[in-house]
């Protein structure tokens, strides 16, 4: 059975479709795998080498990957079913097939190794841009480049030889031995690939300065997959240093898209609040959240793992300020629900269970004795709301009654009234 590539499309008669993933898990205990029986016919229909989607499940999952080219046999490791890794697909055709422009499938991947860049060329709009190498899988693209990469510059050696052939018949020099070009082997320069195509086509000191920031652009990608690759920790102390650097600079108020992207491409979305309250609270924390609201719903908004961490921070800003805050717990705990922070099922797992994760035994028992008028509060609000709910429900059933028992007194005065008028007559 086929499915449309771009699965977002609902028509049936969409002309781009892919057989529809189908997977086999194979082994027992610590050996078992998923083993993607048709990952040839579904990479077919993408114009990608299979290996590309199977180490694209790899990376998302967490797994490791084994591919076995002369017998089919593209793996991975663990049970895995195919609806899940179906949905996983849509998300590598988003980012590695569908045309930014036009959505459509029809584009072409150019690996350059040497500038550990990708580019991708739409055949259907002529779409030609550059792909975002922070994912994990471009360092295995630019390690492991498509093998039609060198057919796809044999194609714009040809386009480029006949706009040569077209501009010397404009020029006069249509016929003879200066328009023929076939007799002529192009120089060494001209011959090789066209990786300083560019370079040539202005020399104006804009364009000059356009081709430095791409160059340095290339290079910052290649250090951004570099730090995907590093331990959490890591990982953790790369987004704390970028989040104080943009305290320390004045420039942290305005800077909550750019924390967010930062946190996403360093995979630490979910803990980015517990570091940012470690850098933005402190006694004055209630200022403090009105301030910077917007940097923590960006991370916090239908996010429980999110606000589980910004609950751990809050429980580290009371330790550092605890004279100060540990009287005004439930008042900062409010502020937080006020400000849609944090959800009130995340608010009740969090009170039902004393951690010392963050703070010691006997102060996280304090923290949560403060929070408990909060957290009964918040409860009577839920049962009281689900009160006025029911109560609503019973008085509109009342409402259908008293309707009902109108309508049934219309019906028997309207048959009365016709009943007296034949007697009349």
């Amino acid at each position: 059975m086929s499915v449309n590539v771009n699965r977002s499309v609902s028509d049936q008669f969409y002309r781009y479709k892919m057989p529809r993933l189908i997977a086999k898990v194979e082994g027992k205990g610590n050996g078992i795998k998923t083993v993607i029986v048709n990952m040839v016919d579904v990479a077919k229909a993408l114009n990608r080498p299979p290996t590309y989607p199977t180490k694209f499940f790899g990376c998302e999952l967490g797994a490791q990957t084994q591919f076995d080219t002369k017998n089919d046999r593209y793996i991975v490791n663990g049970s895995h079913e195919a609806n899940k890794l179906q949905d996983m697909l849509d998300g590598f055709i988003r980012k590695f097939v569908l045309c930014a422009e036009c959505d459509n499938p029809e584009t072409d991947l150019h690996v350059n190794p040497k500038k550990q860049t990708i580019g991708t060329s739409c055949k259907a709009c002529g779409y030609r841009g550059m792909l975002d190498t922070r994912h994990k899988l471009c360092t295995f693209i630019l390690k492991n480049p498509p093998e039609s990469n060198d057919s796809g510059s044999a194609s714009v050696k040809k386009e480029k030889e006949k706009k040569n052939r077209k501009k010397d018949k404009e020029n006069g020099s249509g016929s003879g031995e200066a328009g023929n070009h076939d007799n002529f082997d192009a120089p060494e320069a001209v011959d090789r690939d066209d990786d300083d195509e560019d370079w040539a086509e202005e020399t104006t000191e804009e364009a000059q300065r356009r081709r430095m920031e791409e160059i340095s652009d290339h290079a910052k990608n290649l250090t951004l997959s570099e730090d995907l690759e590093k331990p959490l920790e890591d990982r953790v102390n790369l987004f704390y240093s970028f989040v104080k650097n943009k305290k320390e600079s004045g420039t942290i108020d305005a800077a909550d898209k750019e924390i967010l992207a930062e946190a996403e491409r360093l995979d630490v979305k979910a803990m980015g609040p517990l570091i940012l309250s470690e850098l933005l609270f402190n006694e004055n924390i209630r200022d403090q959240i009105k301030k910077y609201k917007r940097h923590f719903l960006r991370f916090c908004h239908n996010n429980k793992k999110a606000q589980k961490y910004l609950l751990g921070g809050f429980e580290c800003v009371v330790k550092l300020h605890q004279v100060q805050l540990l009287p005004r717990v439930p008042i900062i705990l409010k502020d937080l629900y006020d400000a849609d922070l944090l959800e009130e099922d995340v608010i009740f797992a969090w009170a039902e269970k004393v951690s010392k994760k963050y703070v010691s035994k006997e102060l996280a028992k304090e923290i949560h004795a403060k929070a408990a008028p909060f957290v009964k509060w918040l409860k009577e609000a839920e049962e009281e709301s689900e009160g006025s709910e029911e109560e609503e429900e019973e008085d509109d059933e009342n409402v259908e009654v008293e309707l009902s028992e109108v309508v049934t007194w219309l019906c028997t005065a309207q048959e009365l009234l016709r009943a007296s008028r034949l007697k009349q007559k």
